[in-house]
């Protein structure tokens, strides 16, 4: 048994194993028909079993992840298509295909934000990542399935002793650390726990602190997190598809001081972030940085700045903080899109009571200020 086999992403001969029982699981395939694709078979009798026929024959040759992620790259570049007007990238022809890497990342959708850098990275012949997830995401088992056969692996978040978590945390720093410097494959992480929900990226000092874990008594922070390649990397959509979901979130936290959520609601968050329309999408991946500090802190920071110093700003984000009254039009060039998305941003506010205002107007214009 290999140390790593409770967090790892799916090896070649499990494929497809997985993929055969994903094609049978009830869950999985109700959250198909609920997305609409297959509504040519969703009312037709016994369209359960029909459908679960129709994806065996599909992944009949699909053995290893290579597969899987071809299968995936196209599934991916149909969501582009179909829900991105504009996909823009730079920064990908700096990375070397020799090299690992480990991409920190501001986080805005909970699936999307890895795939789309891994689109890239696949698109230009680059090998693509290892991702981090938190266990809170699988809950479902057919979730679970989908994210570790395309190479994700798990941050384990559970309520435990101080002790467990201790483990848990240091066996996804050393599987981290034996990606990037022994197996020479490049790792995804997000720079905080959870989704930023009102537009603020900054990165967690205990994210640094857990990727430093199993080498703390061995290095300094800086010179480990040298030895990983750290690649900033951040992601801006012009339109957030949750943007409601986080507004209401926002609010309900602040009004009783605790959010409870709803055991289904992050399944809801990735089906929205997958299918609803996101406008322009920016991709920006920034040079290797060089860290000179022993302060997770320091670290940290430097992190935030390179994020932030590379996030694209779009006509979103100037409406509403114009919407708020923070931001006047003197600074703006094209006004024509910003009249567009007054417009668009109007009528999202609509939606919701008018308490909830701020807080969905804030996602957008926090990055401008």
């Amino acid at each position: 048994m290999n140390k790593f086999d409770s967090i790892r992403p799916y090896n070649d001969n499990e494929v497809n194993d997985v993929l055969s029982q994903l094609s049978s699981n009830r869950r999985f395939l109700k959250m198909l028909f609920a997305t609409g694709k297959f509504n040519q078979i969703r009312y037709l009798p016994f369209s359960r079993k029909l459908l679960s026929l129709v994806l065996k024959k599909r992944i009949k040759n699909i053995n290893d992840v290579n597969s899987y992620q071809n299968l995936f790259e196209g599934i991916v570049s149909g969501i582009v298509k179909q829900s991105i007007n504009q996909f823009t990238i730079n920064g990908i022809e700096k990375l070397d295909a020799s090299k690992g890497y480990l991409f920190i990342s501001n986080h805005r959708d909970i699936t999307l934000d890895s795939a789309l850098l891994n689109l890239a990275l696949h698109q230009n012949k680059l090998k693509t990542t290892y991702n981090a997830v938190g266990n809170n995401l699988l809950s479902e088992k057919w979730a679970s399935d989908l994210m570790r056969l395309n190479k994700s692996f798990i941050i384990d978040r559970s309520d435990k002793s101080k002790r467990d978590i201790y483990k848990s945390l240091n066996l996804a720093s050393e599987f981290i650390f034996n990606s990037i410097k022994n197996k020479n494959e490049s790792v995804w992480i997000a720079q905080k726990q959870g989704r930023s929900k009102d537009g603020i990226d900054y990165t967690d000092p205990s994210v640094i602190k857990m990727i430093h874990l199993n080498a703390r008594k061995k290095m300094s922070v800086n010179e480990y997190l040298n030895s990983l390649n750290v690649v900033p990397v951040s992601i801006s959509y012009e339109k957030d598809p949750n943007d409601l979901l986080k507004a209401k979130e926002l609010y309900l936290t602040d009004l009783n001081q605790e959010y409870i959520k709803d055991r289904k609601e992050d399944m809801e968050s990735i089906s929205e972030g997958i299918i609803g329309q996101k406008g322009d999408v920016h991709l920006s991946i920034g040079n290797i940085i060089n860290f000179e500090s022993d302060s997770y802190d320091v670290c940290s920071d430097l992190i935030t700045k390179a994020i932030k110093d590379s996030y694209k700003l779009h006509a979103t984000n100037y409406a509403a903080a114009i919407i708020q009254g923070k931001e006047d039009l003197k600074s703006i060039n094209d006004l024509d899109k910003i009249d567009e998305a007054i417009l668009y941003l109007e009528n999202r506010i609509k939606l919701i009571p008018e308490d909830m205002h701020s807080y969905l107007l804030n996602q957008y214009s926090n990055p401008v200020l």
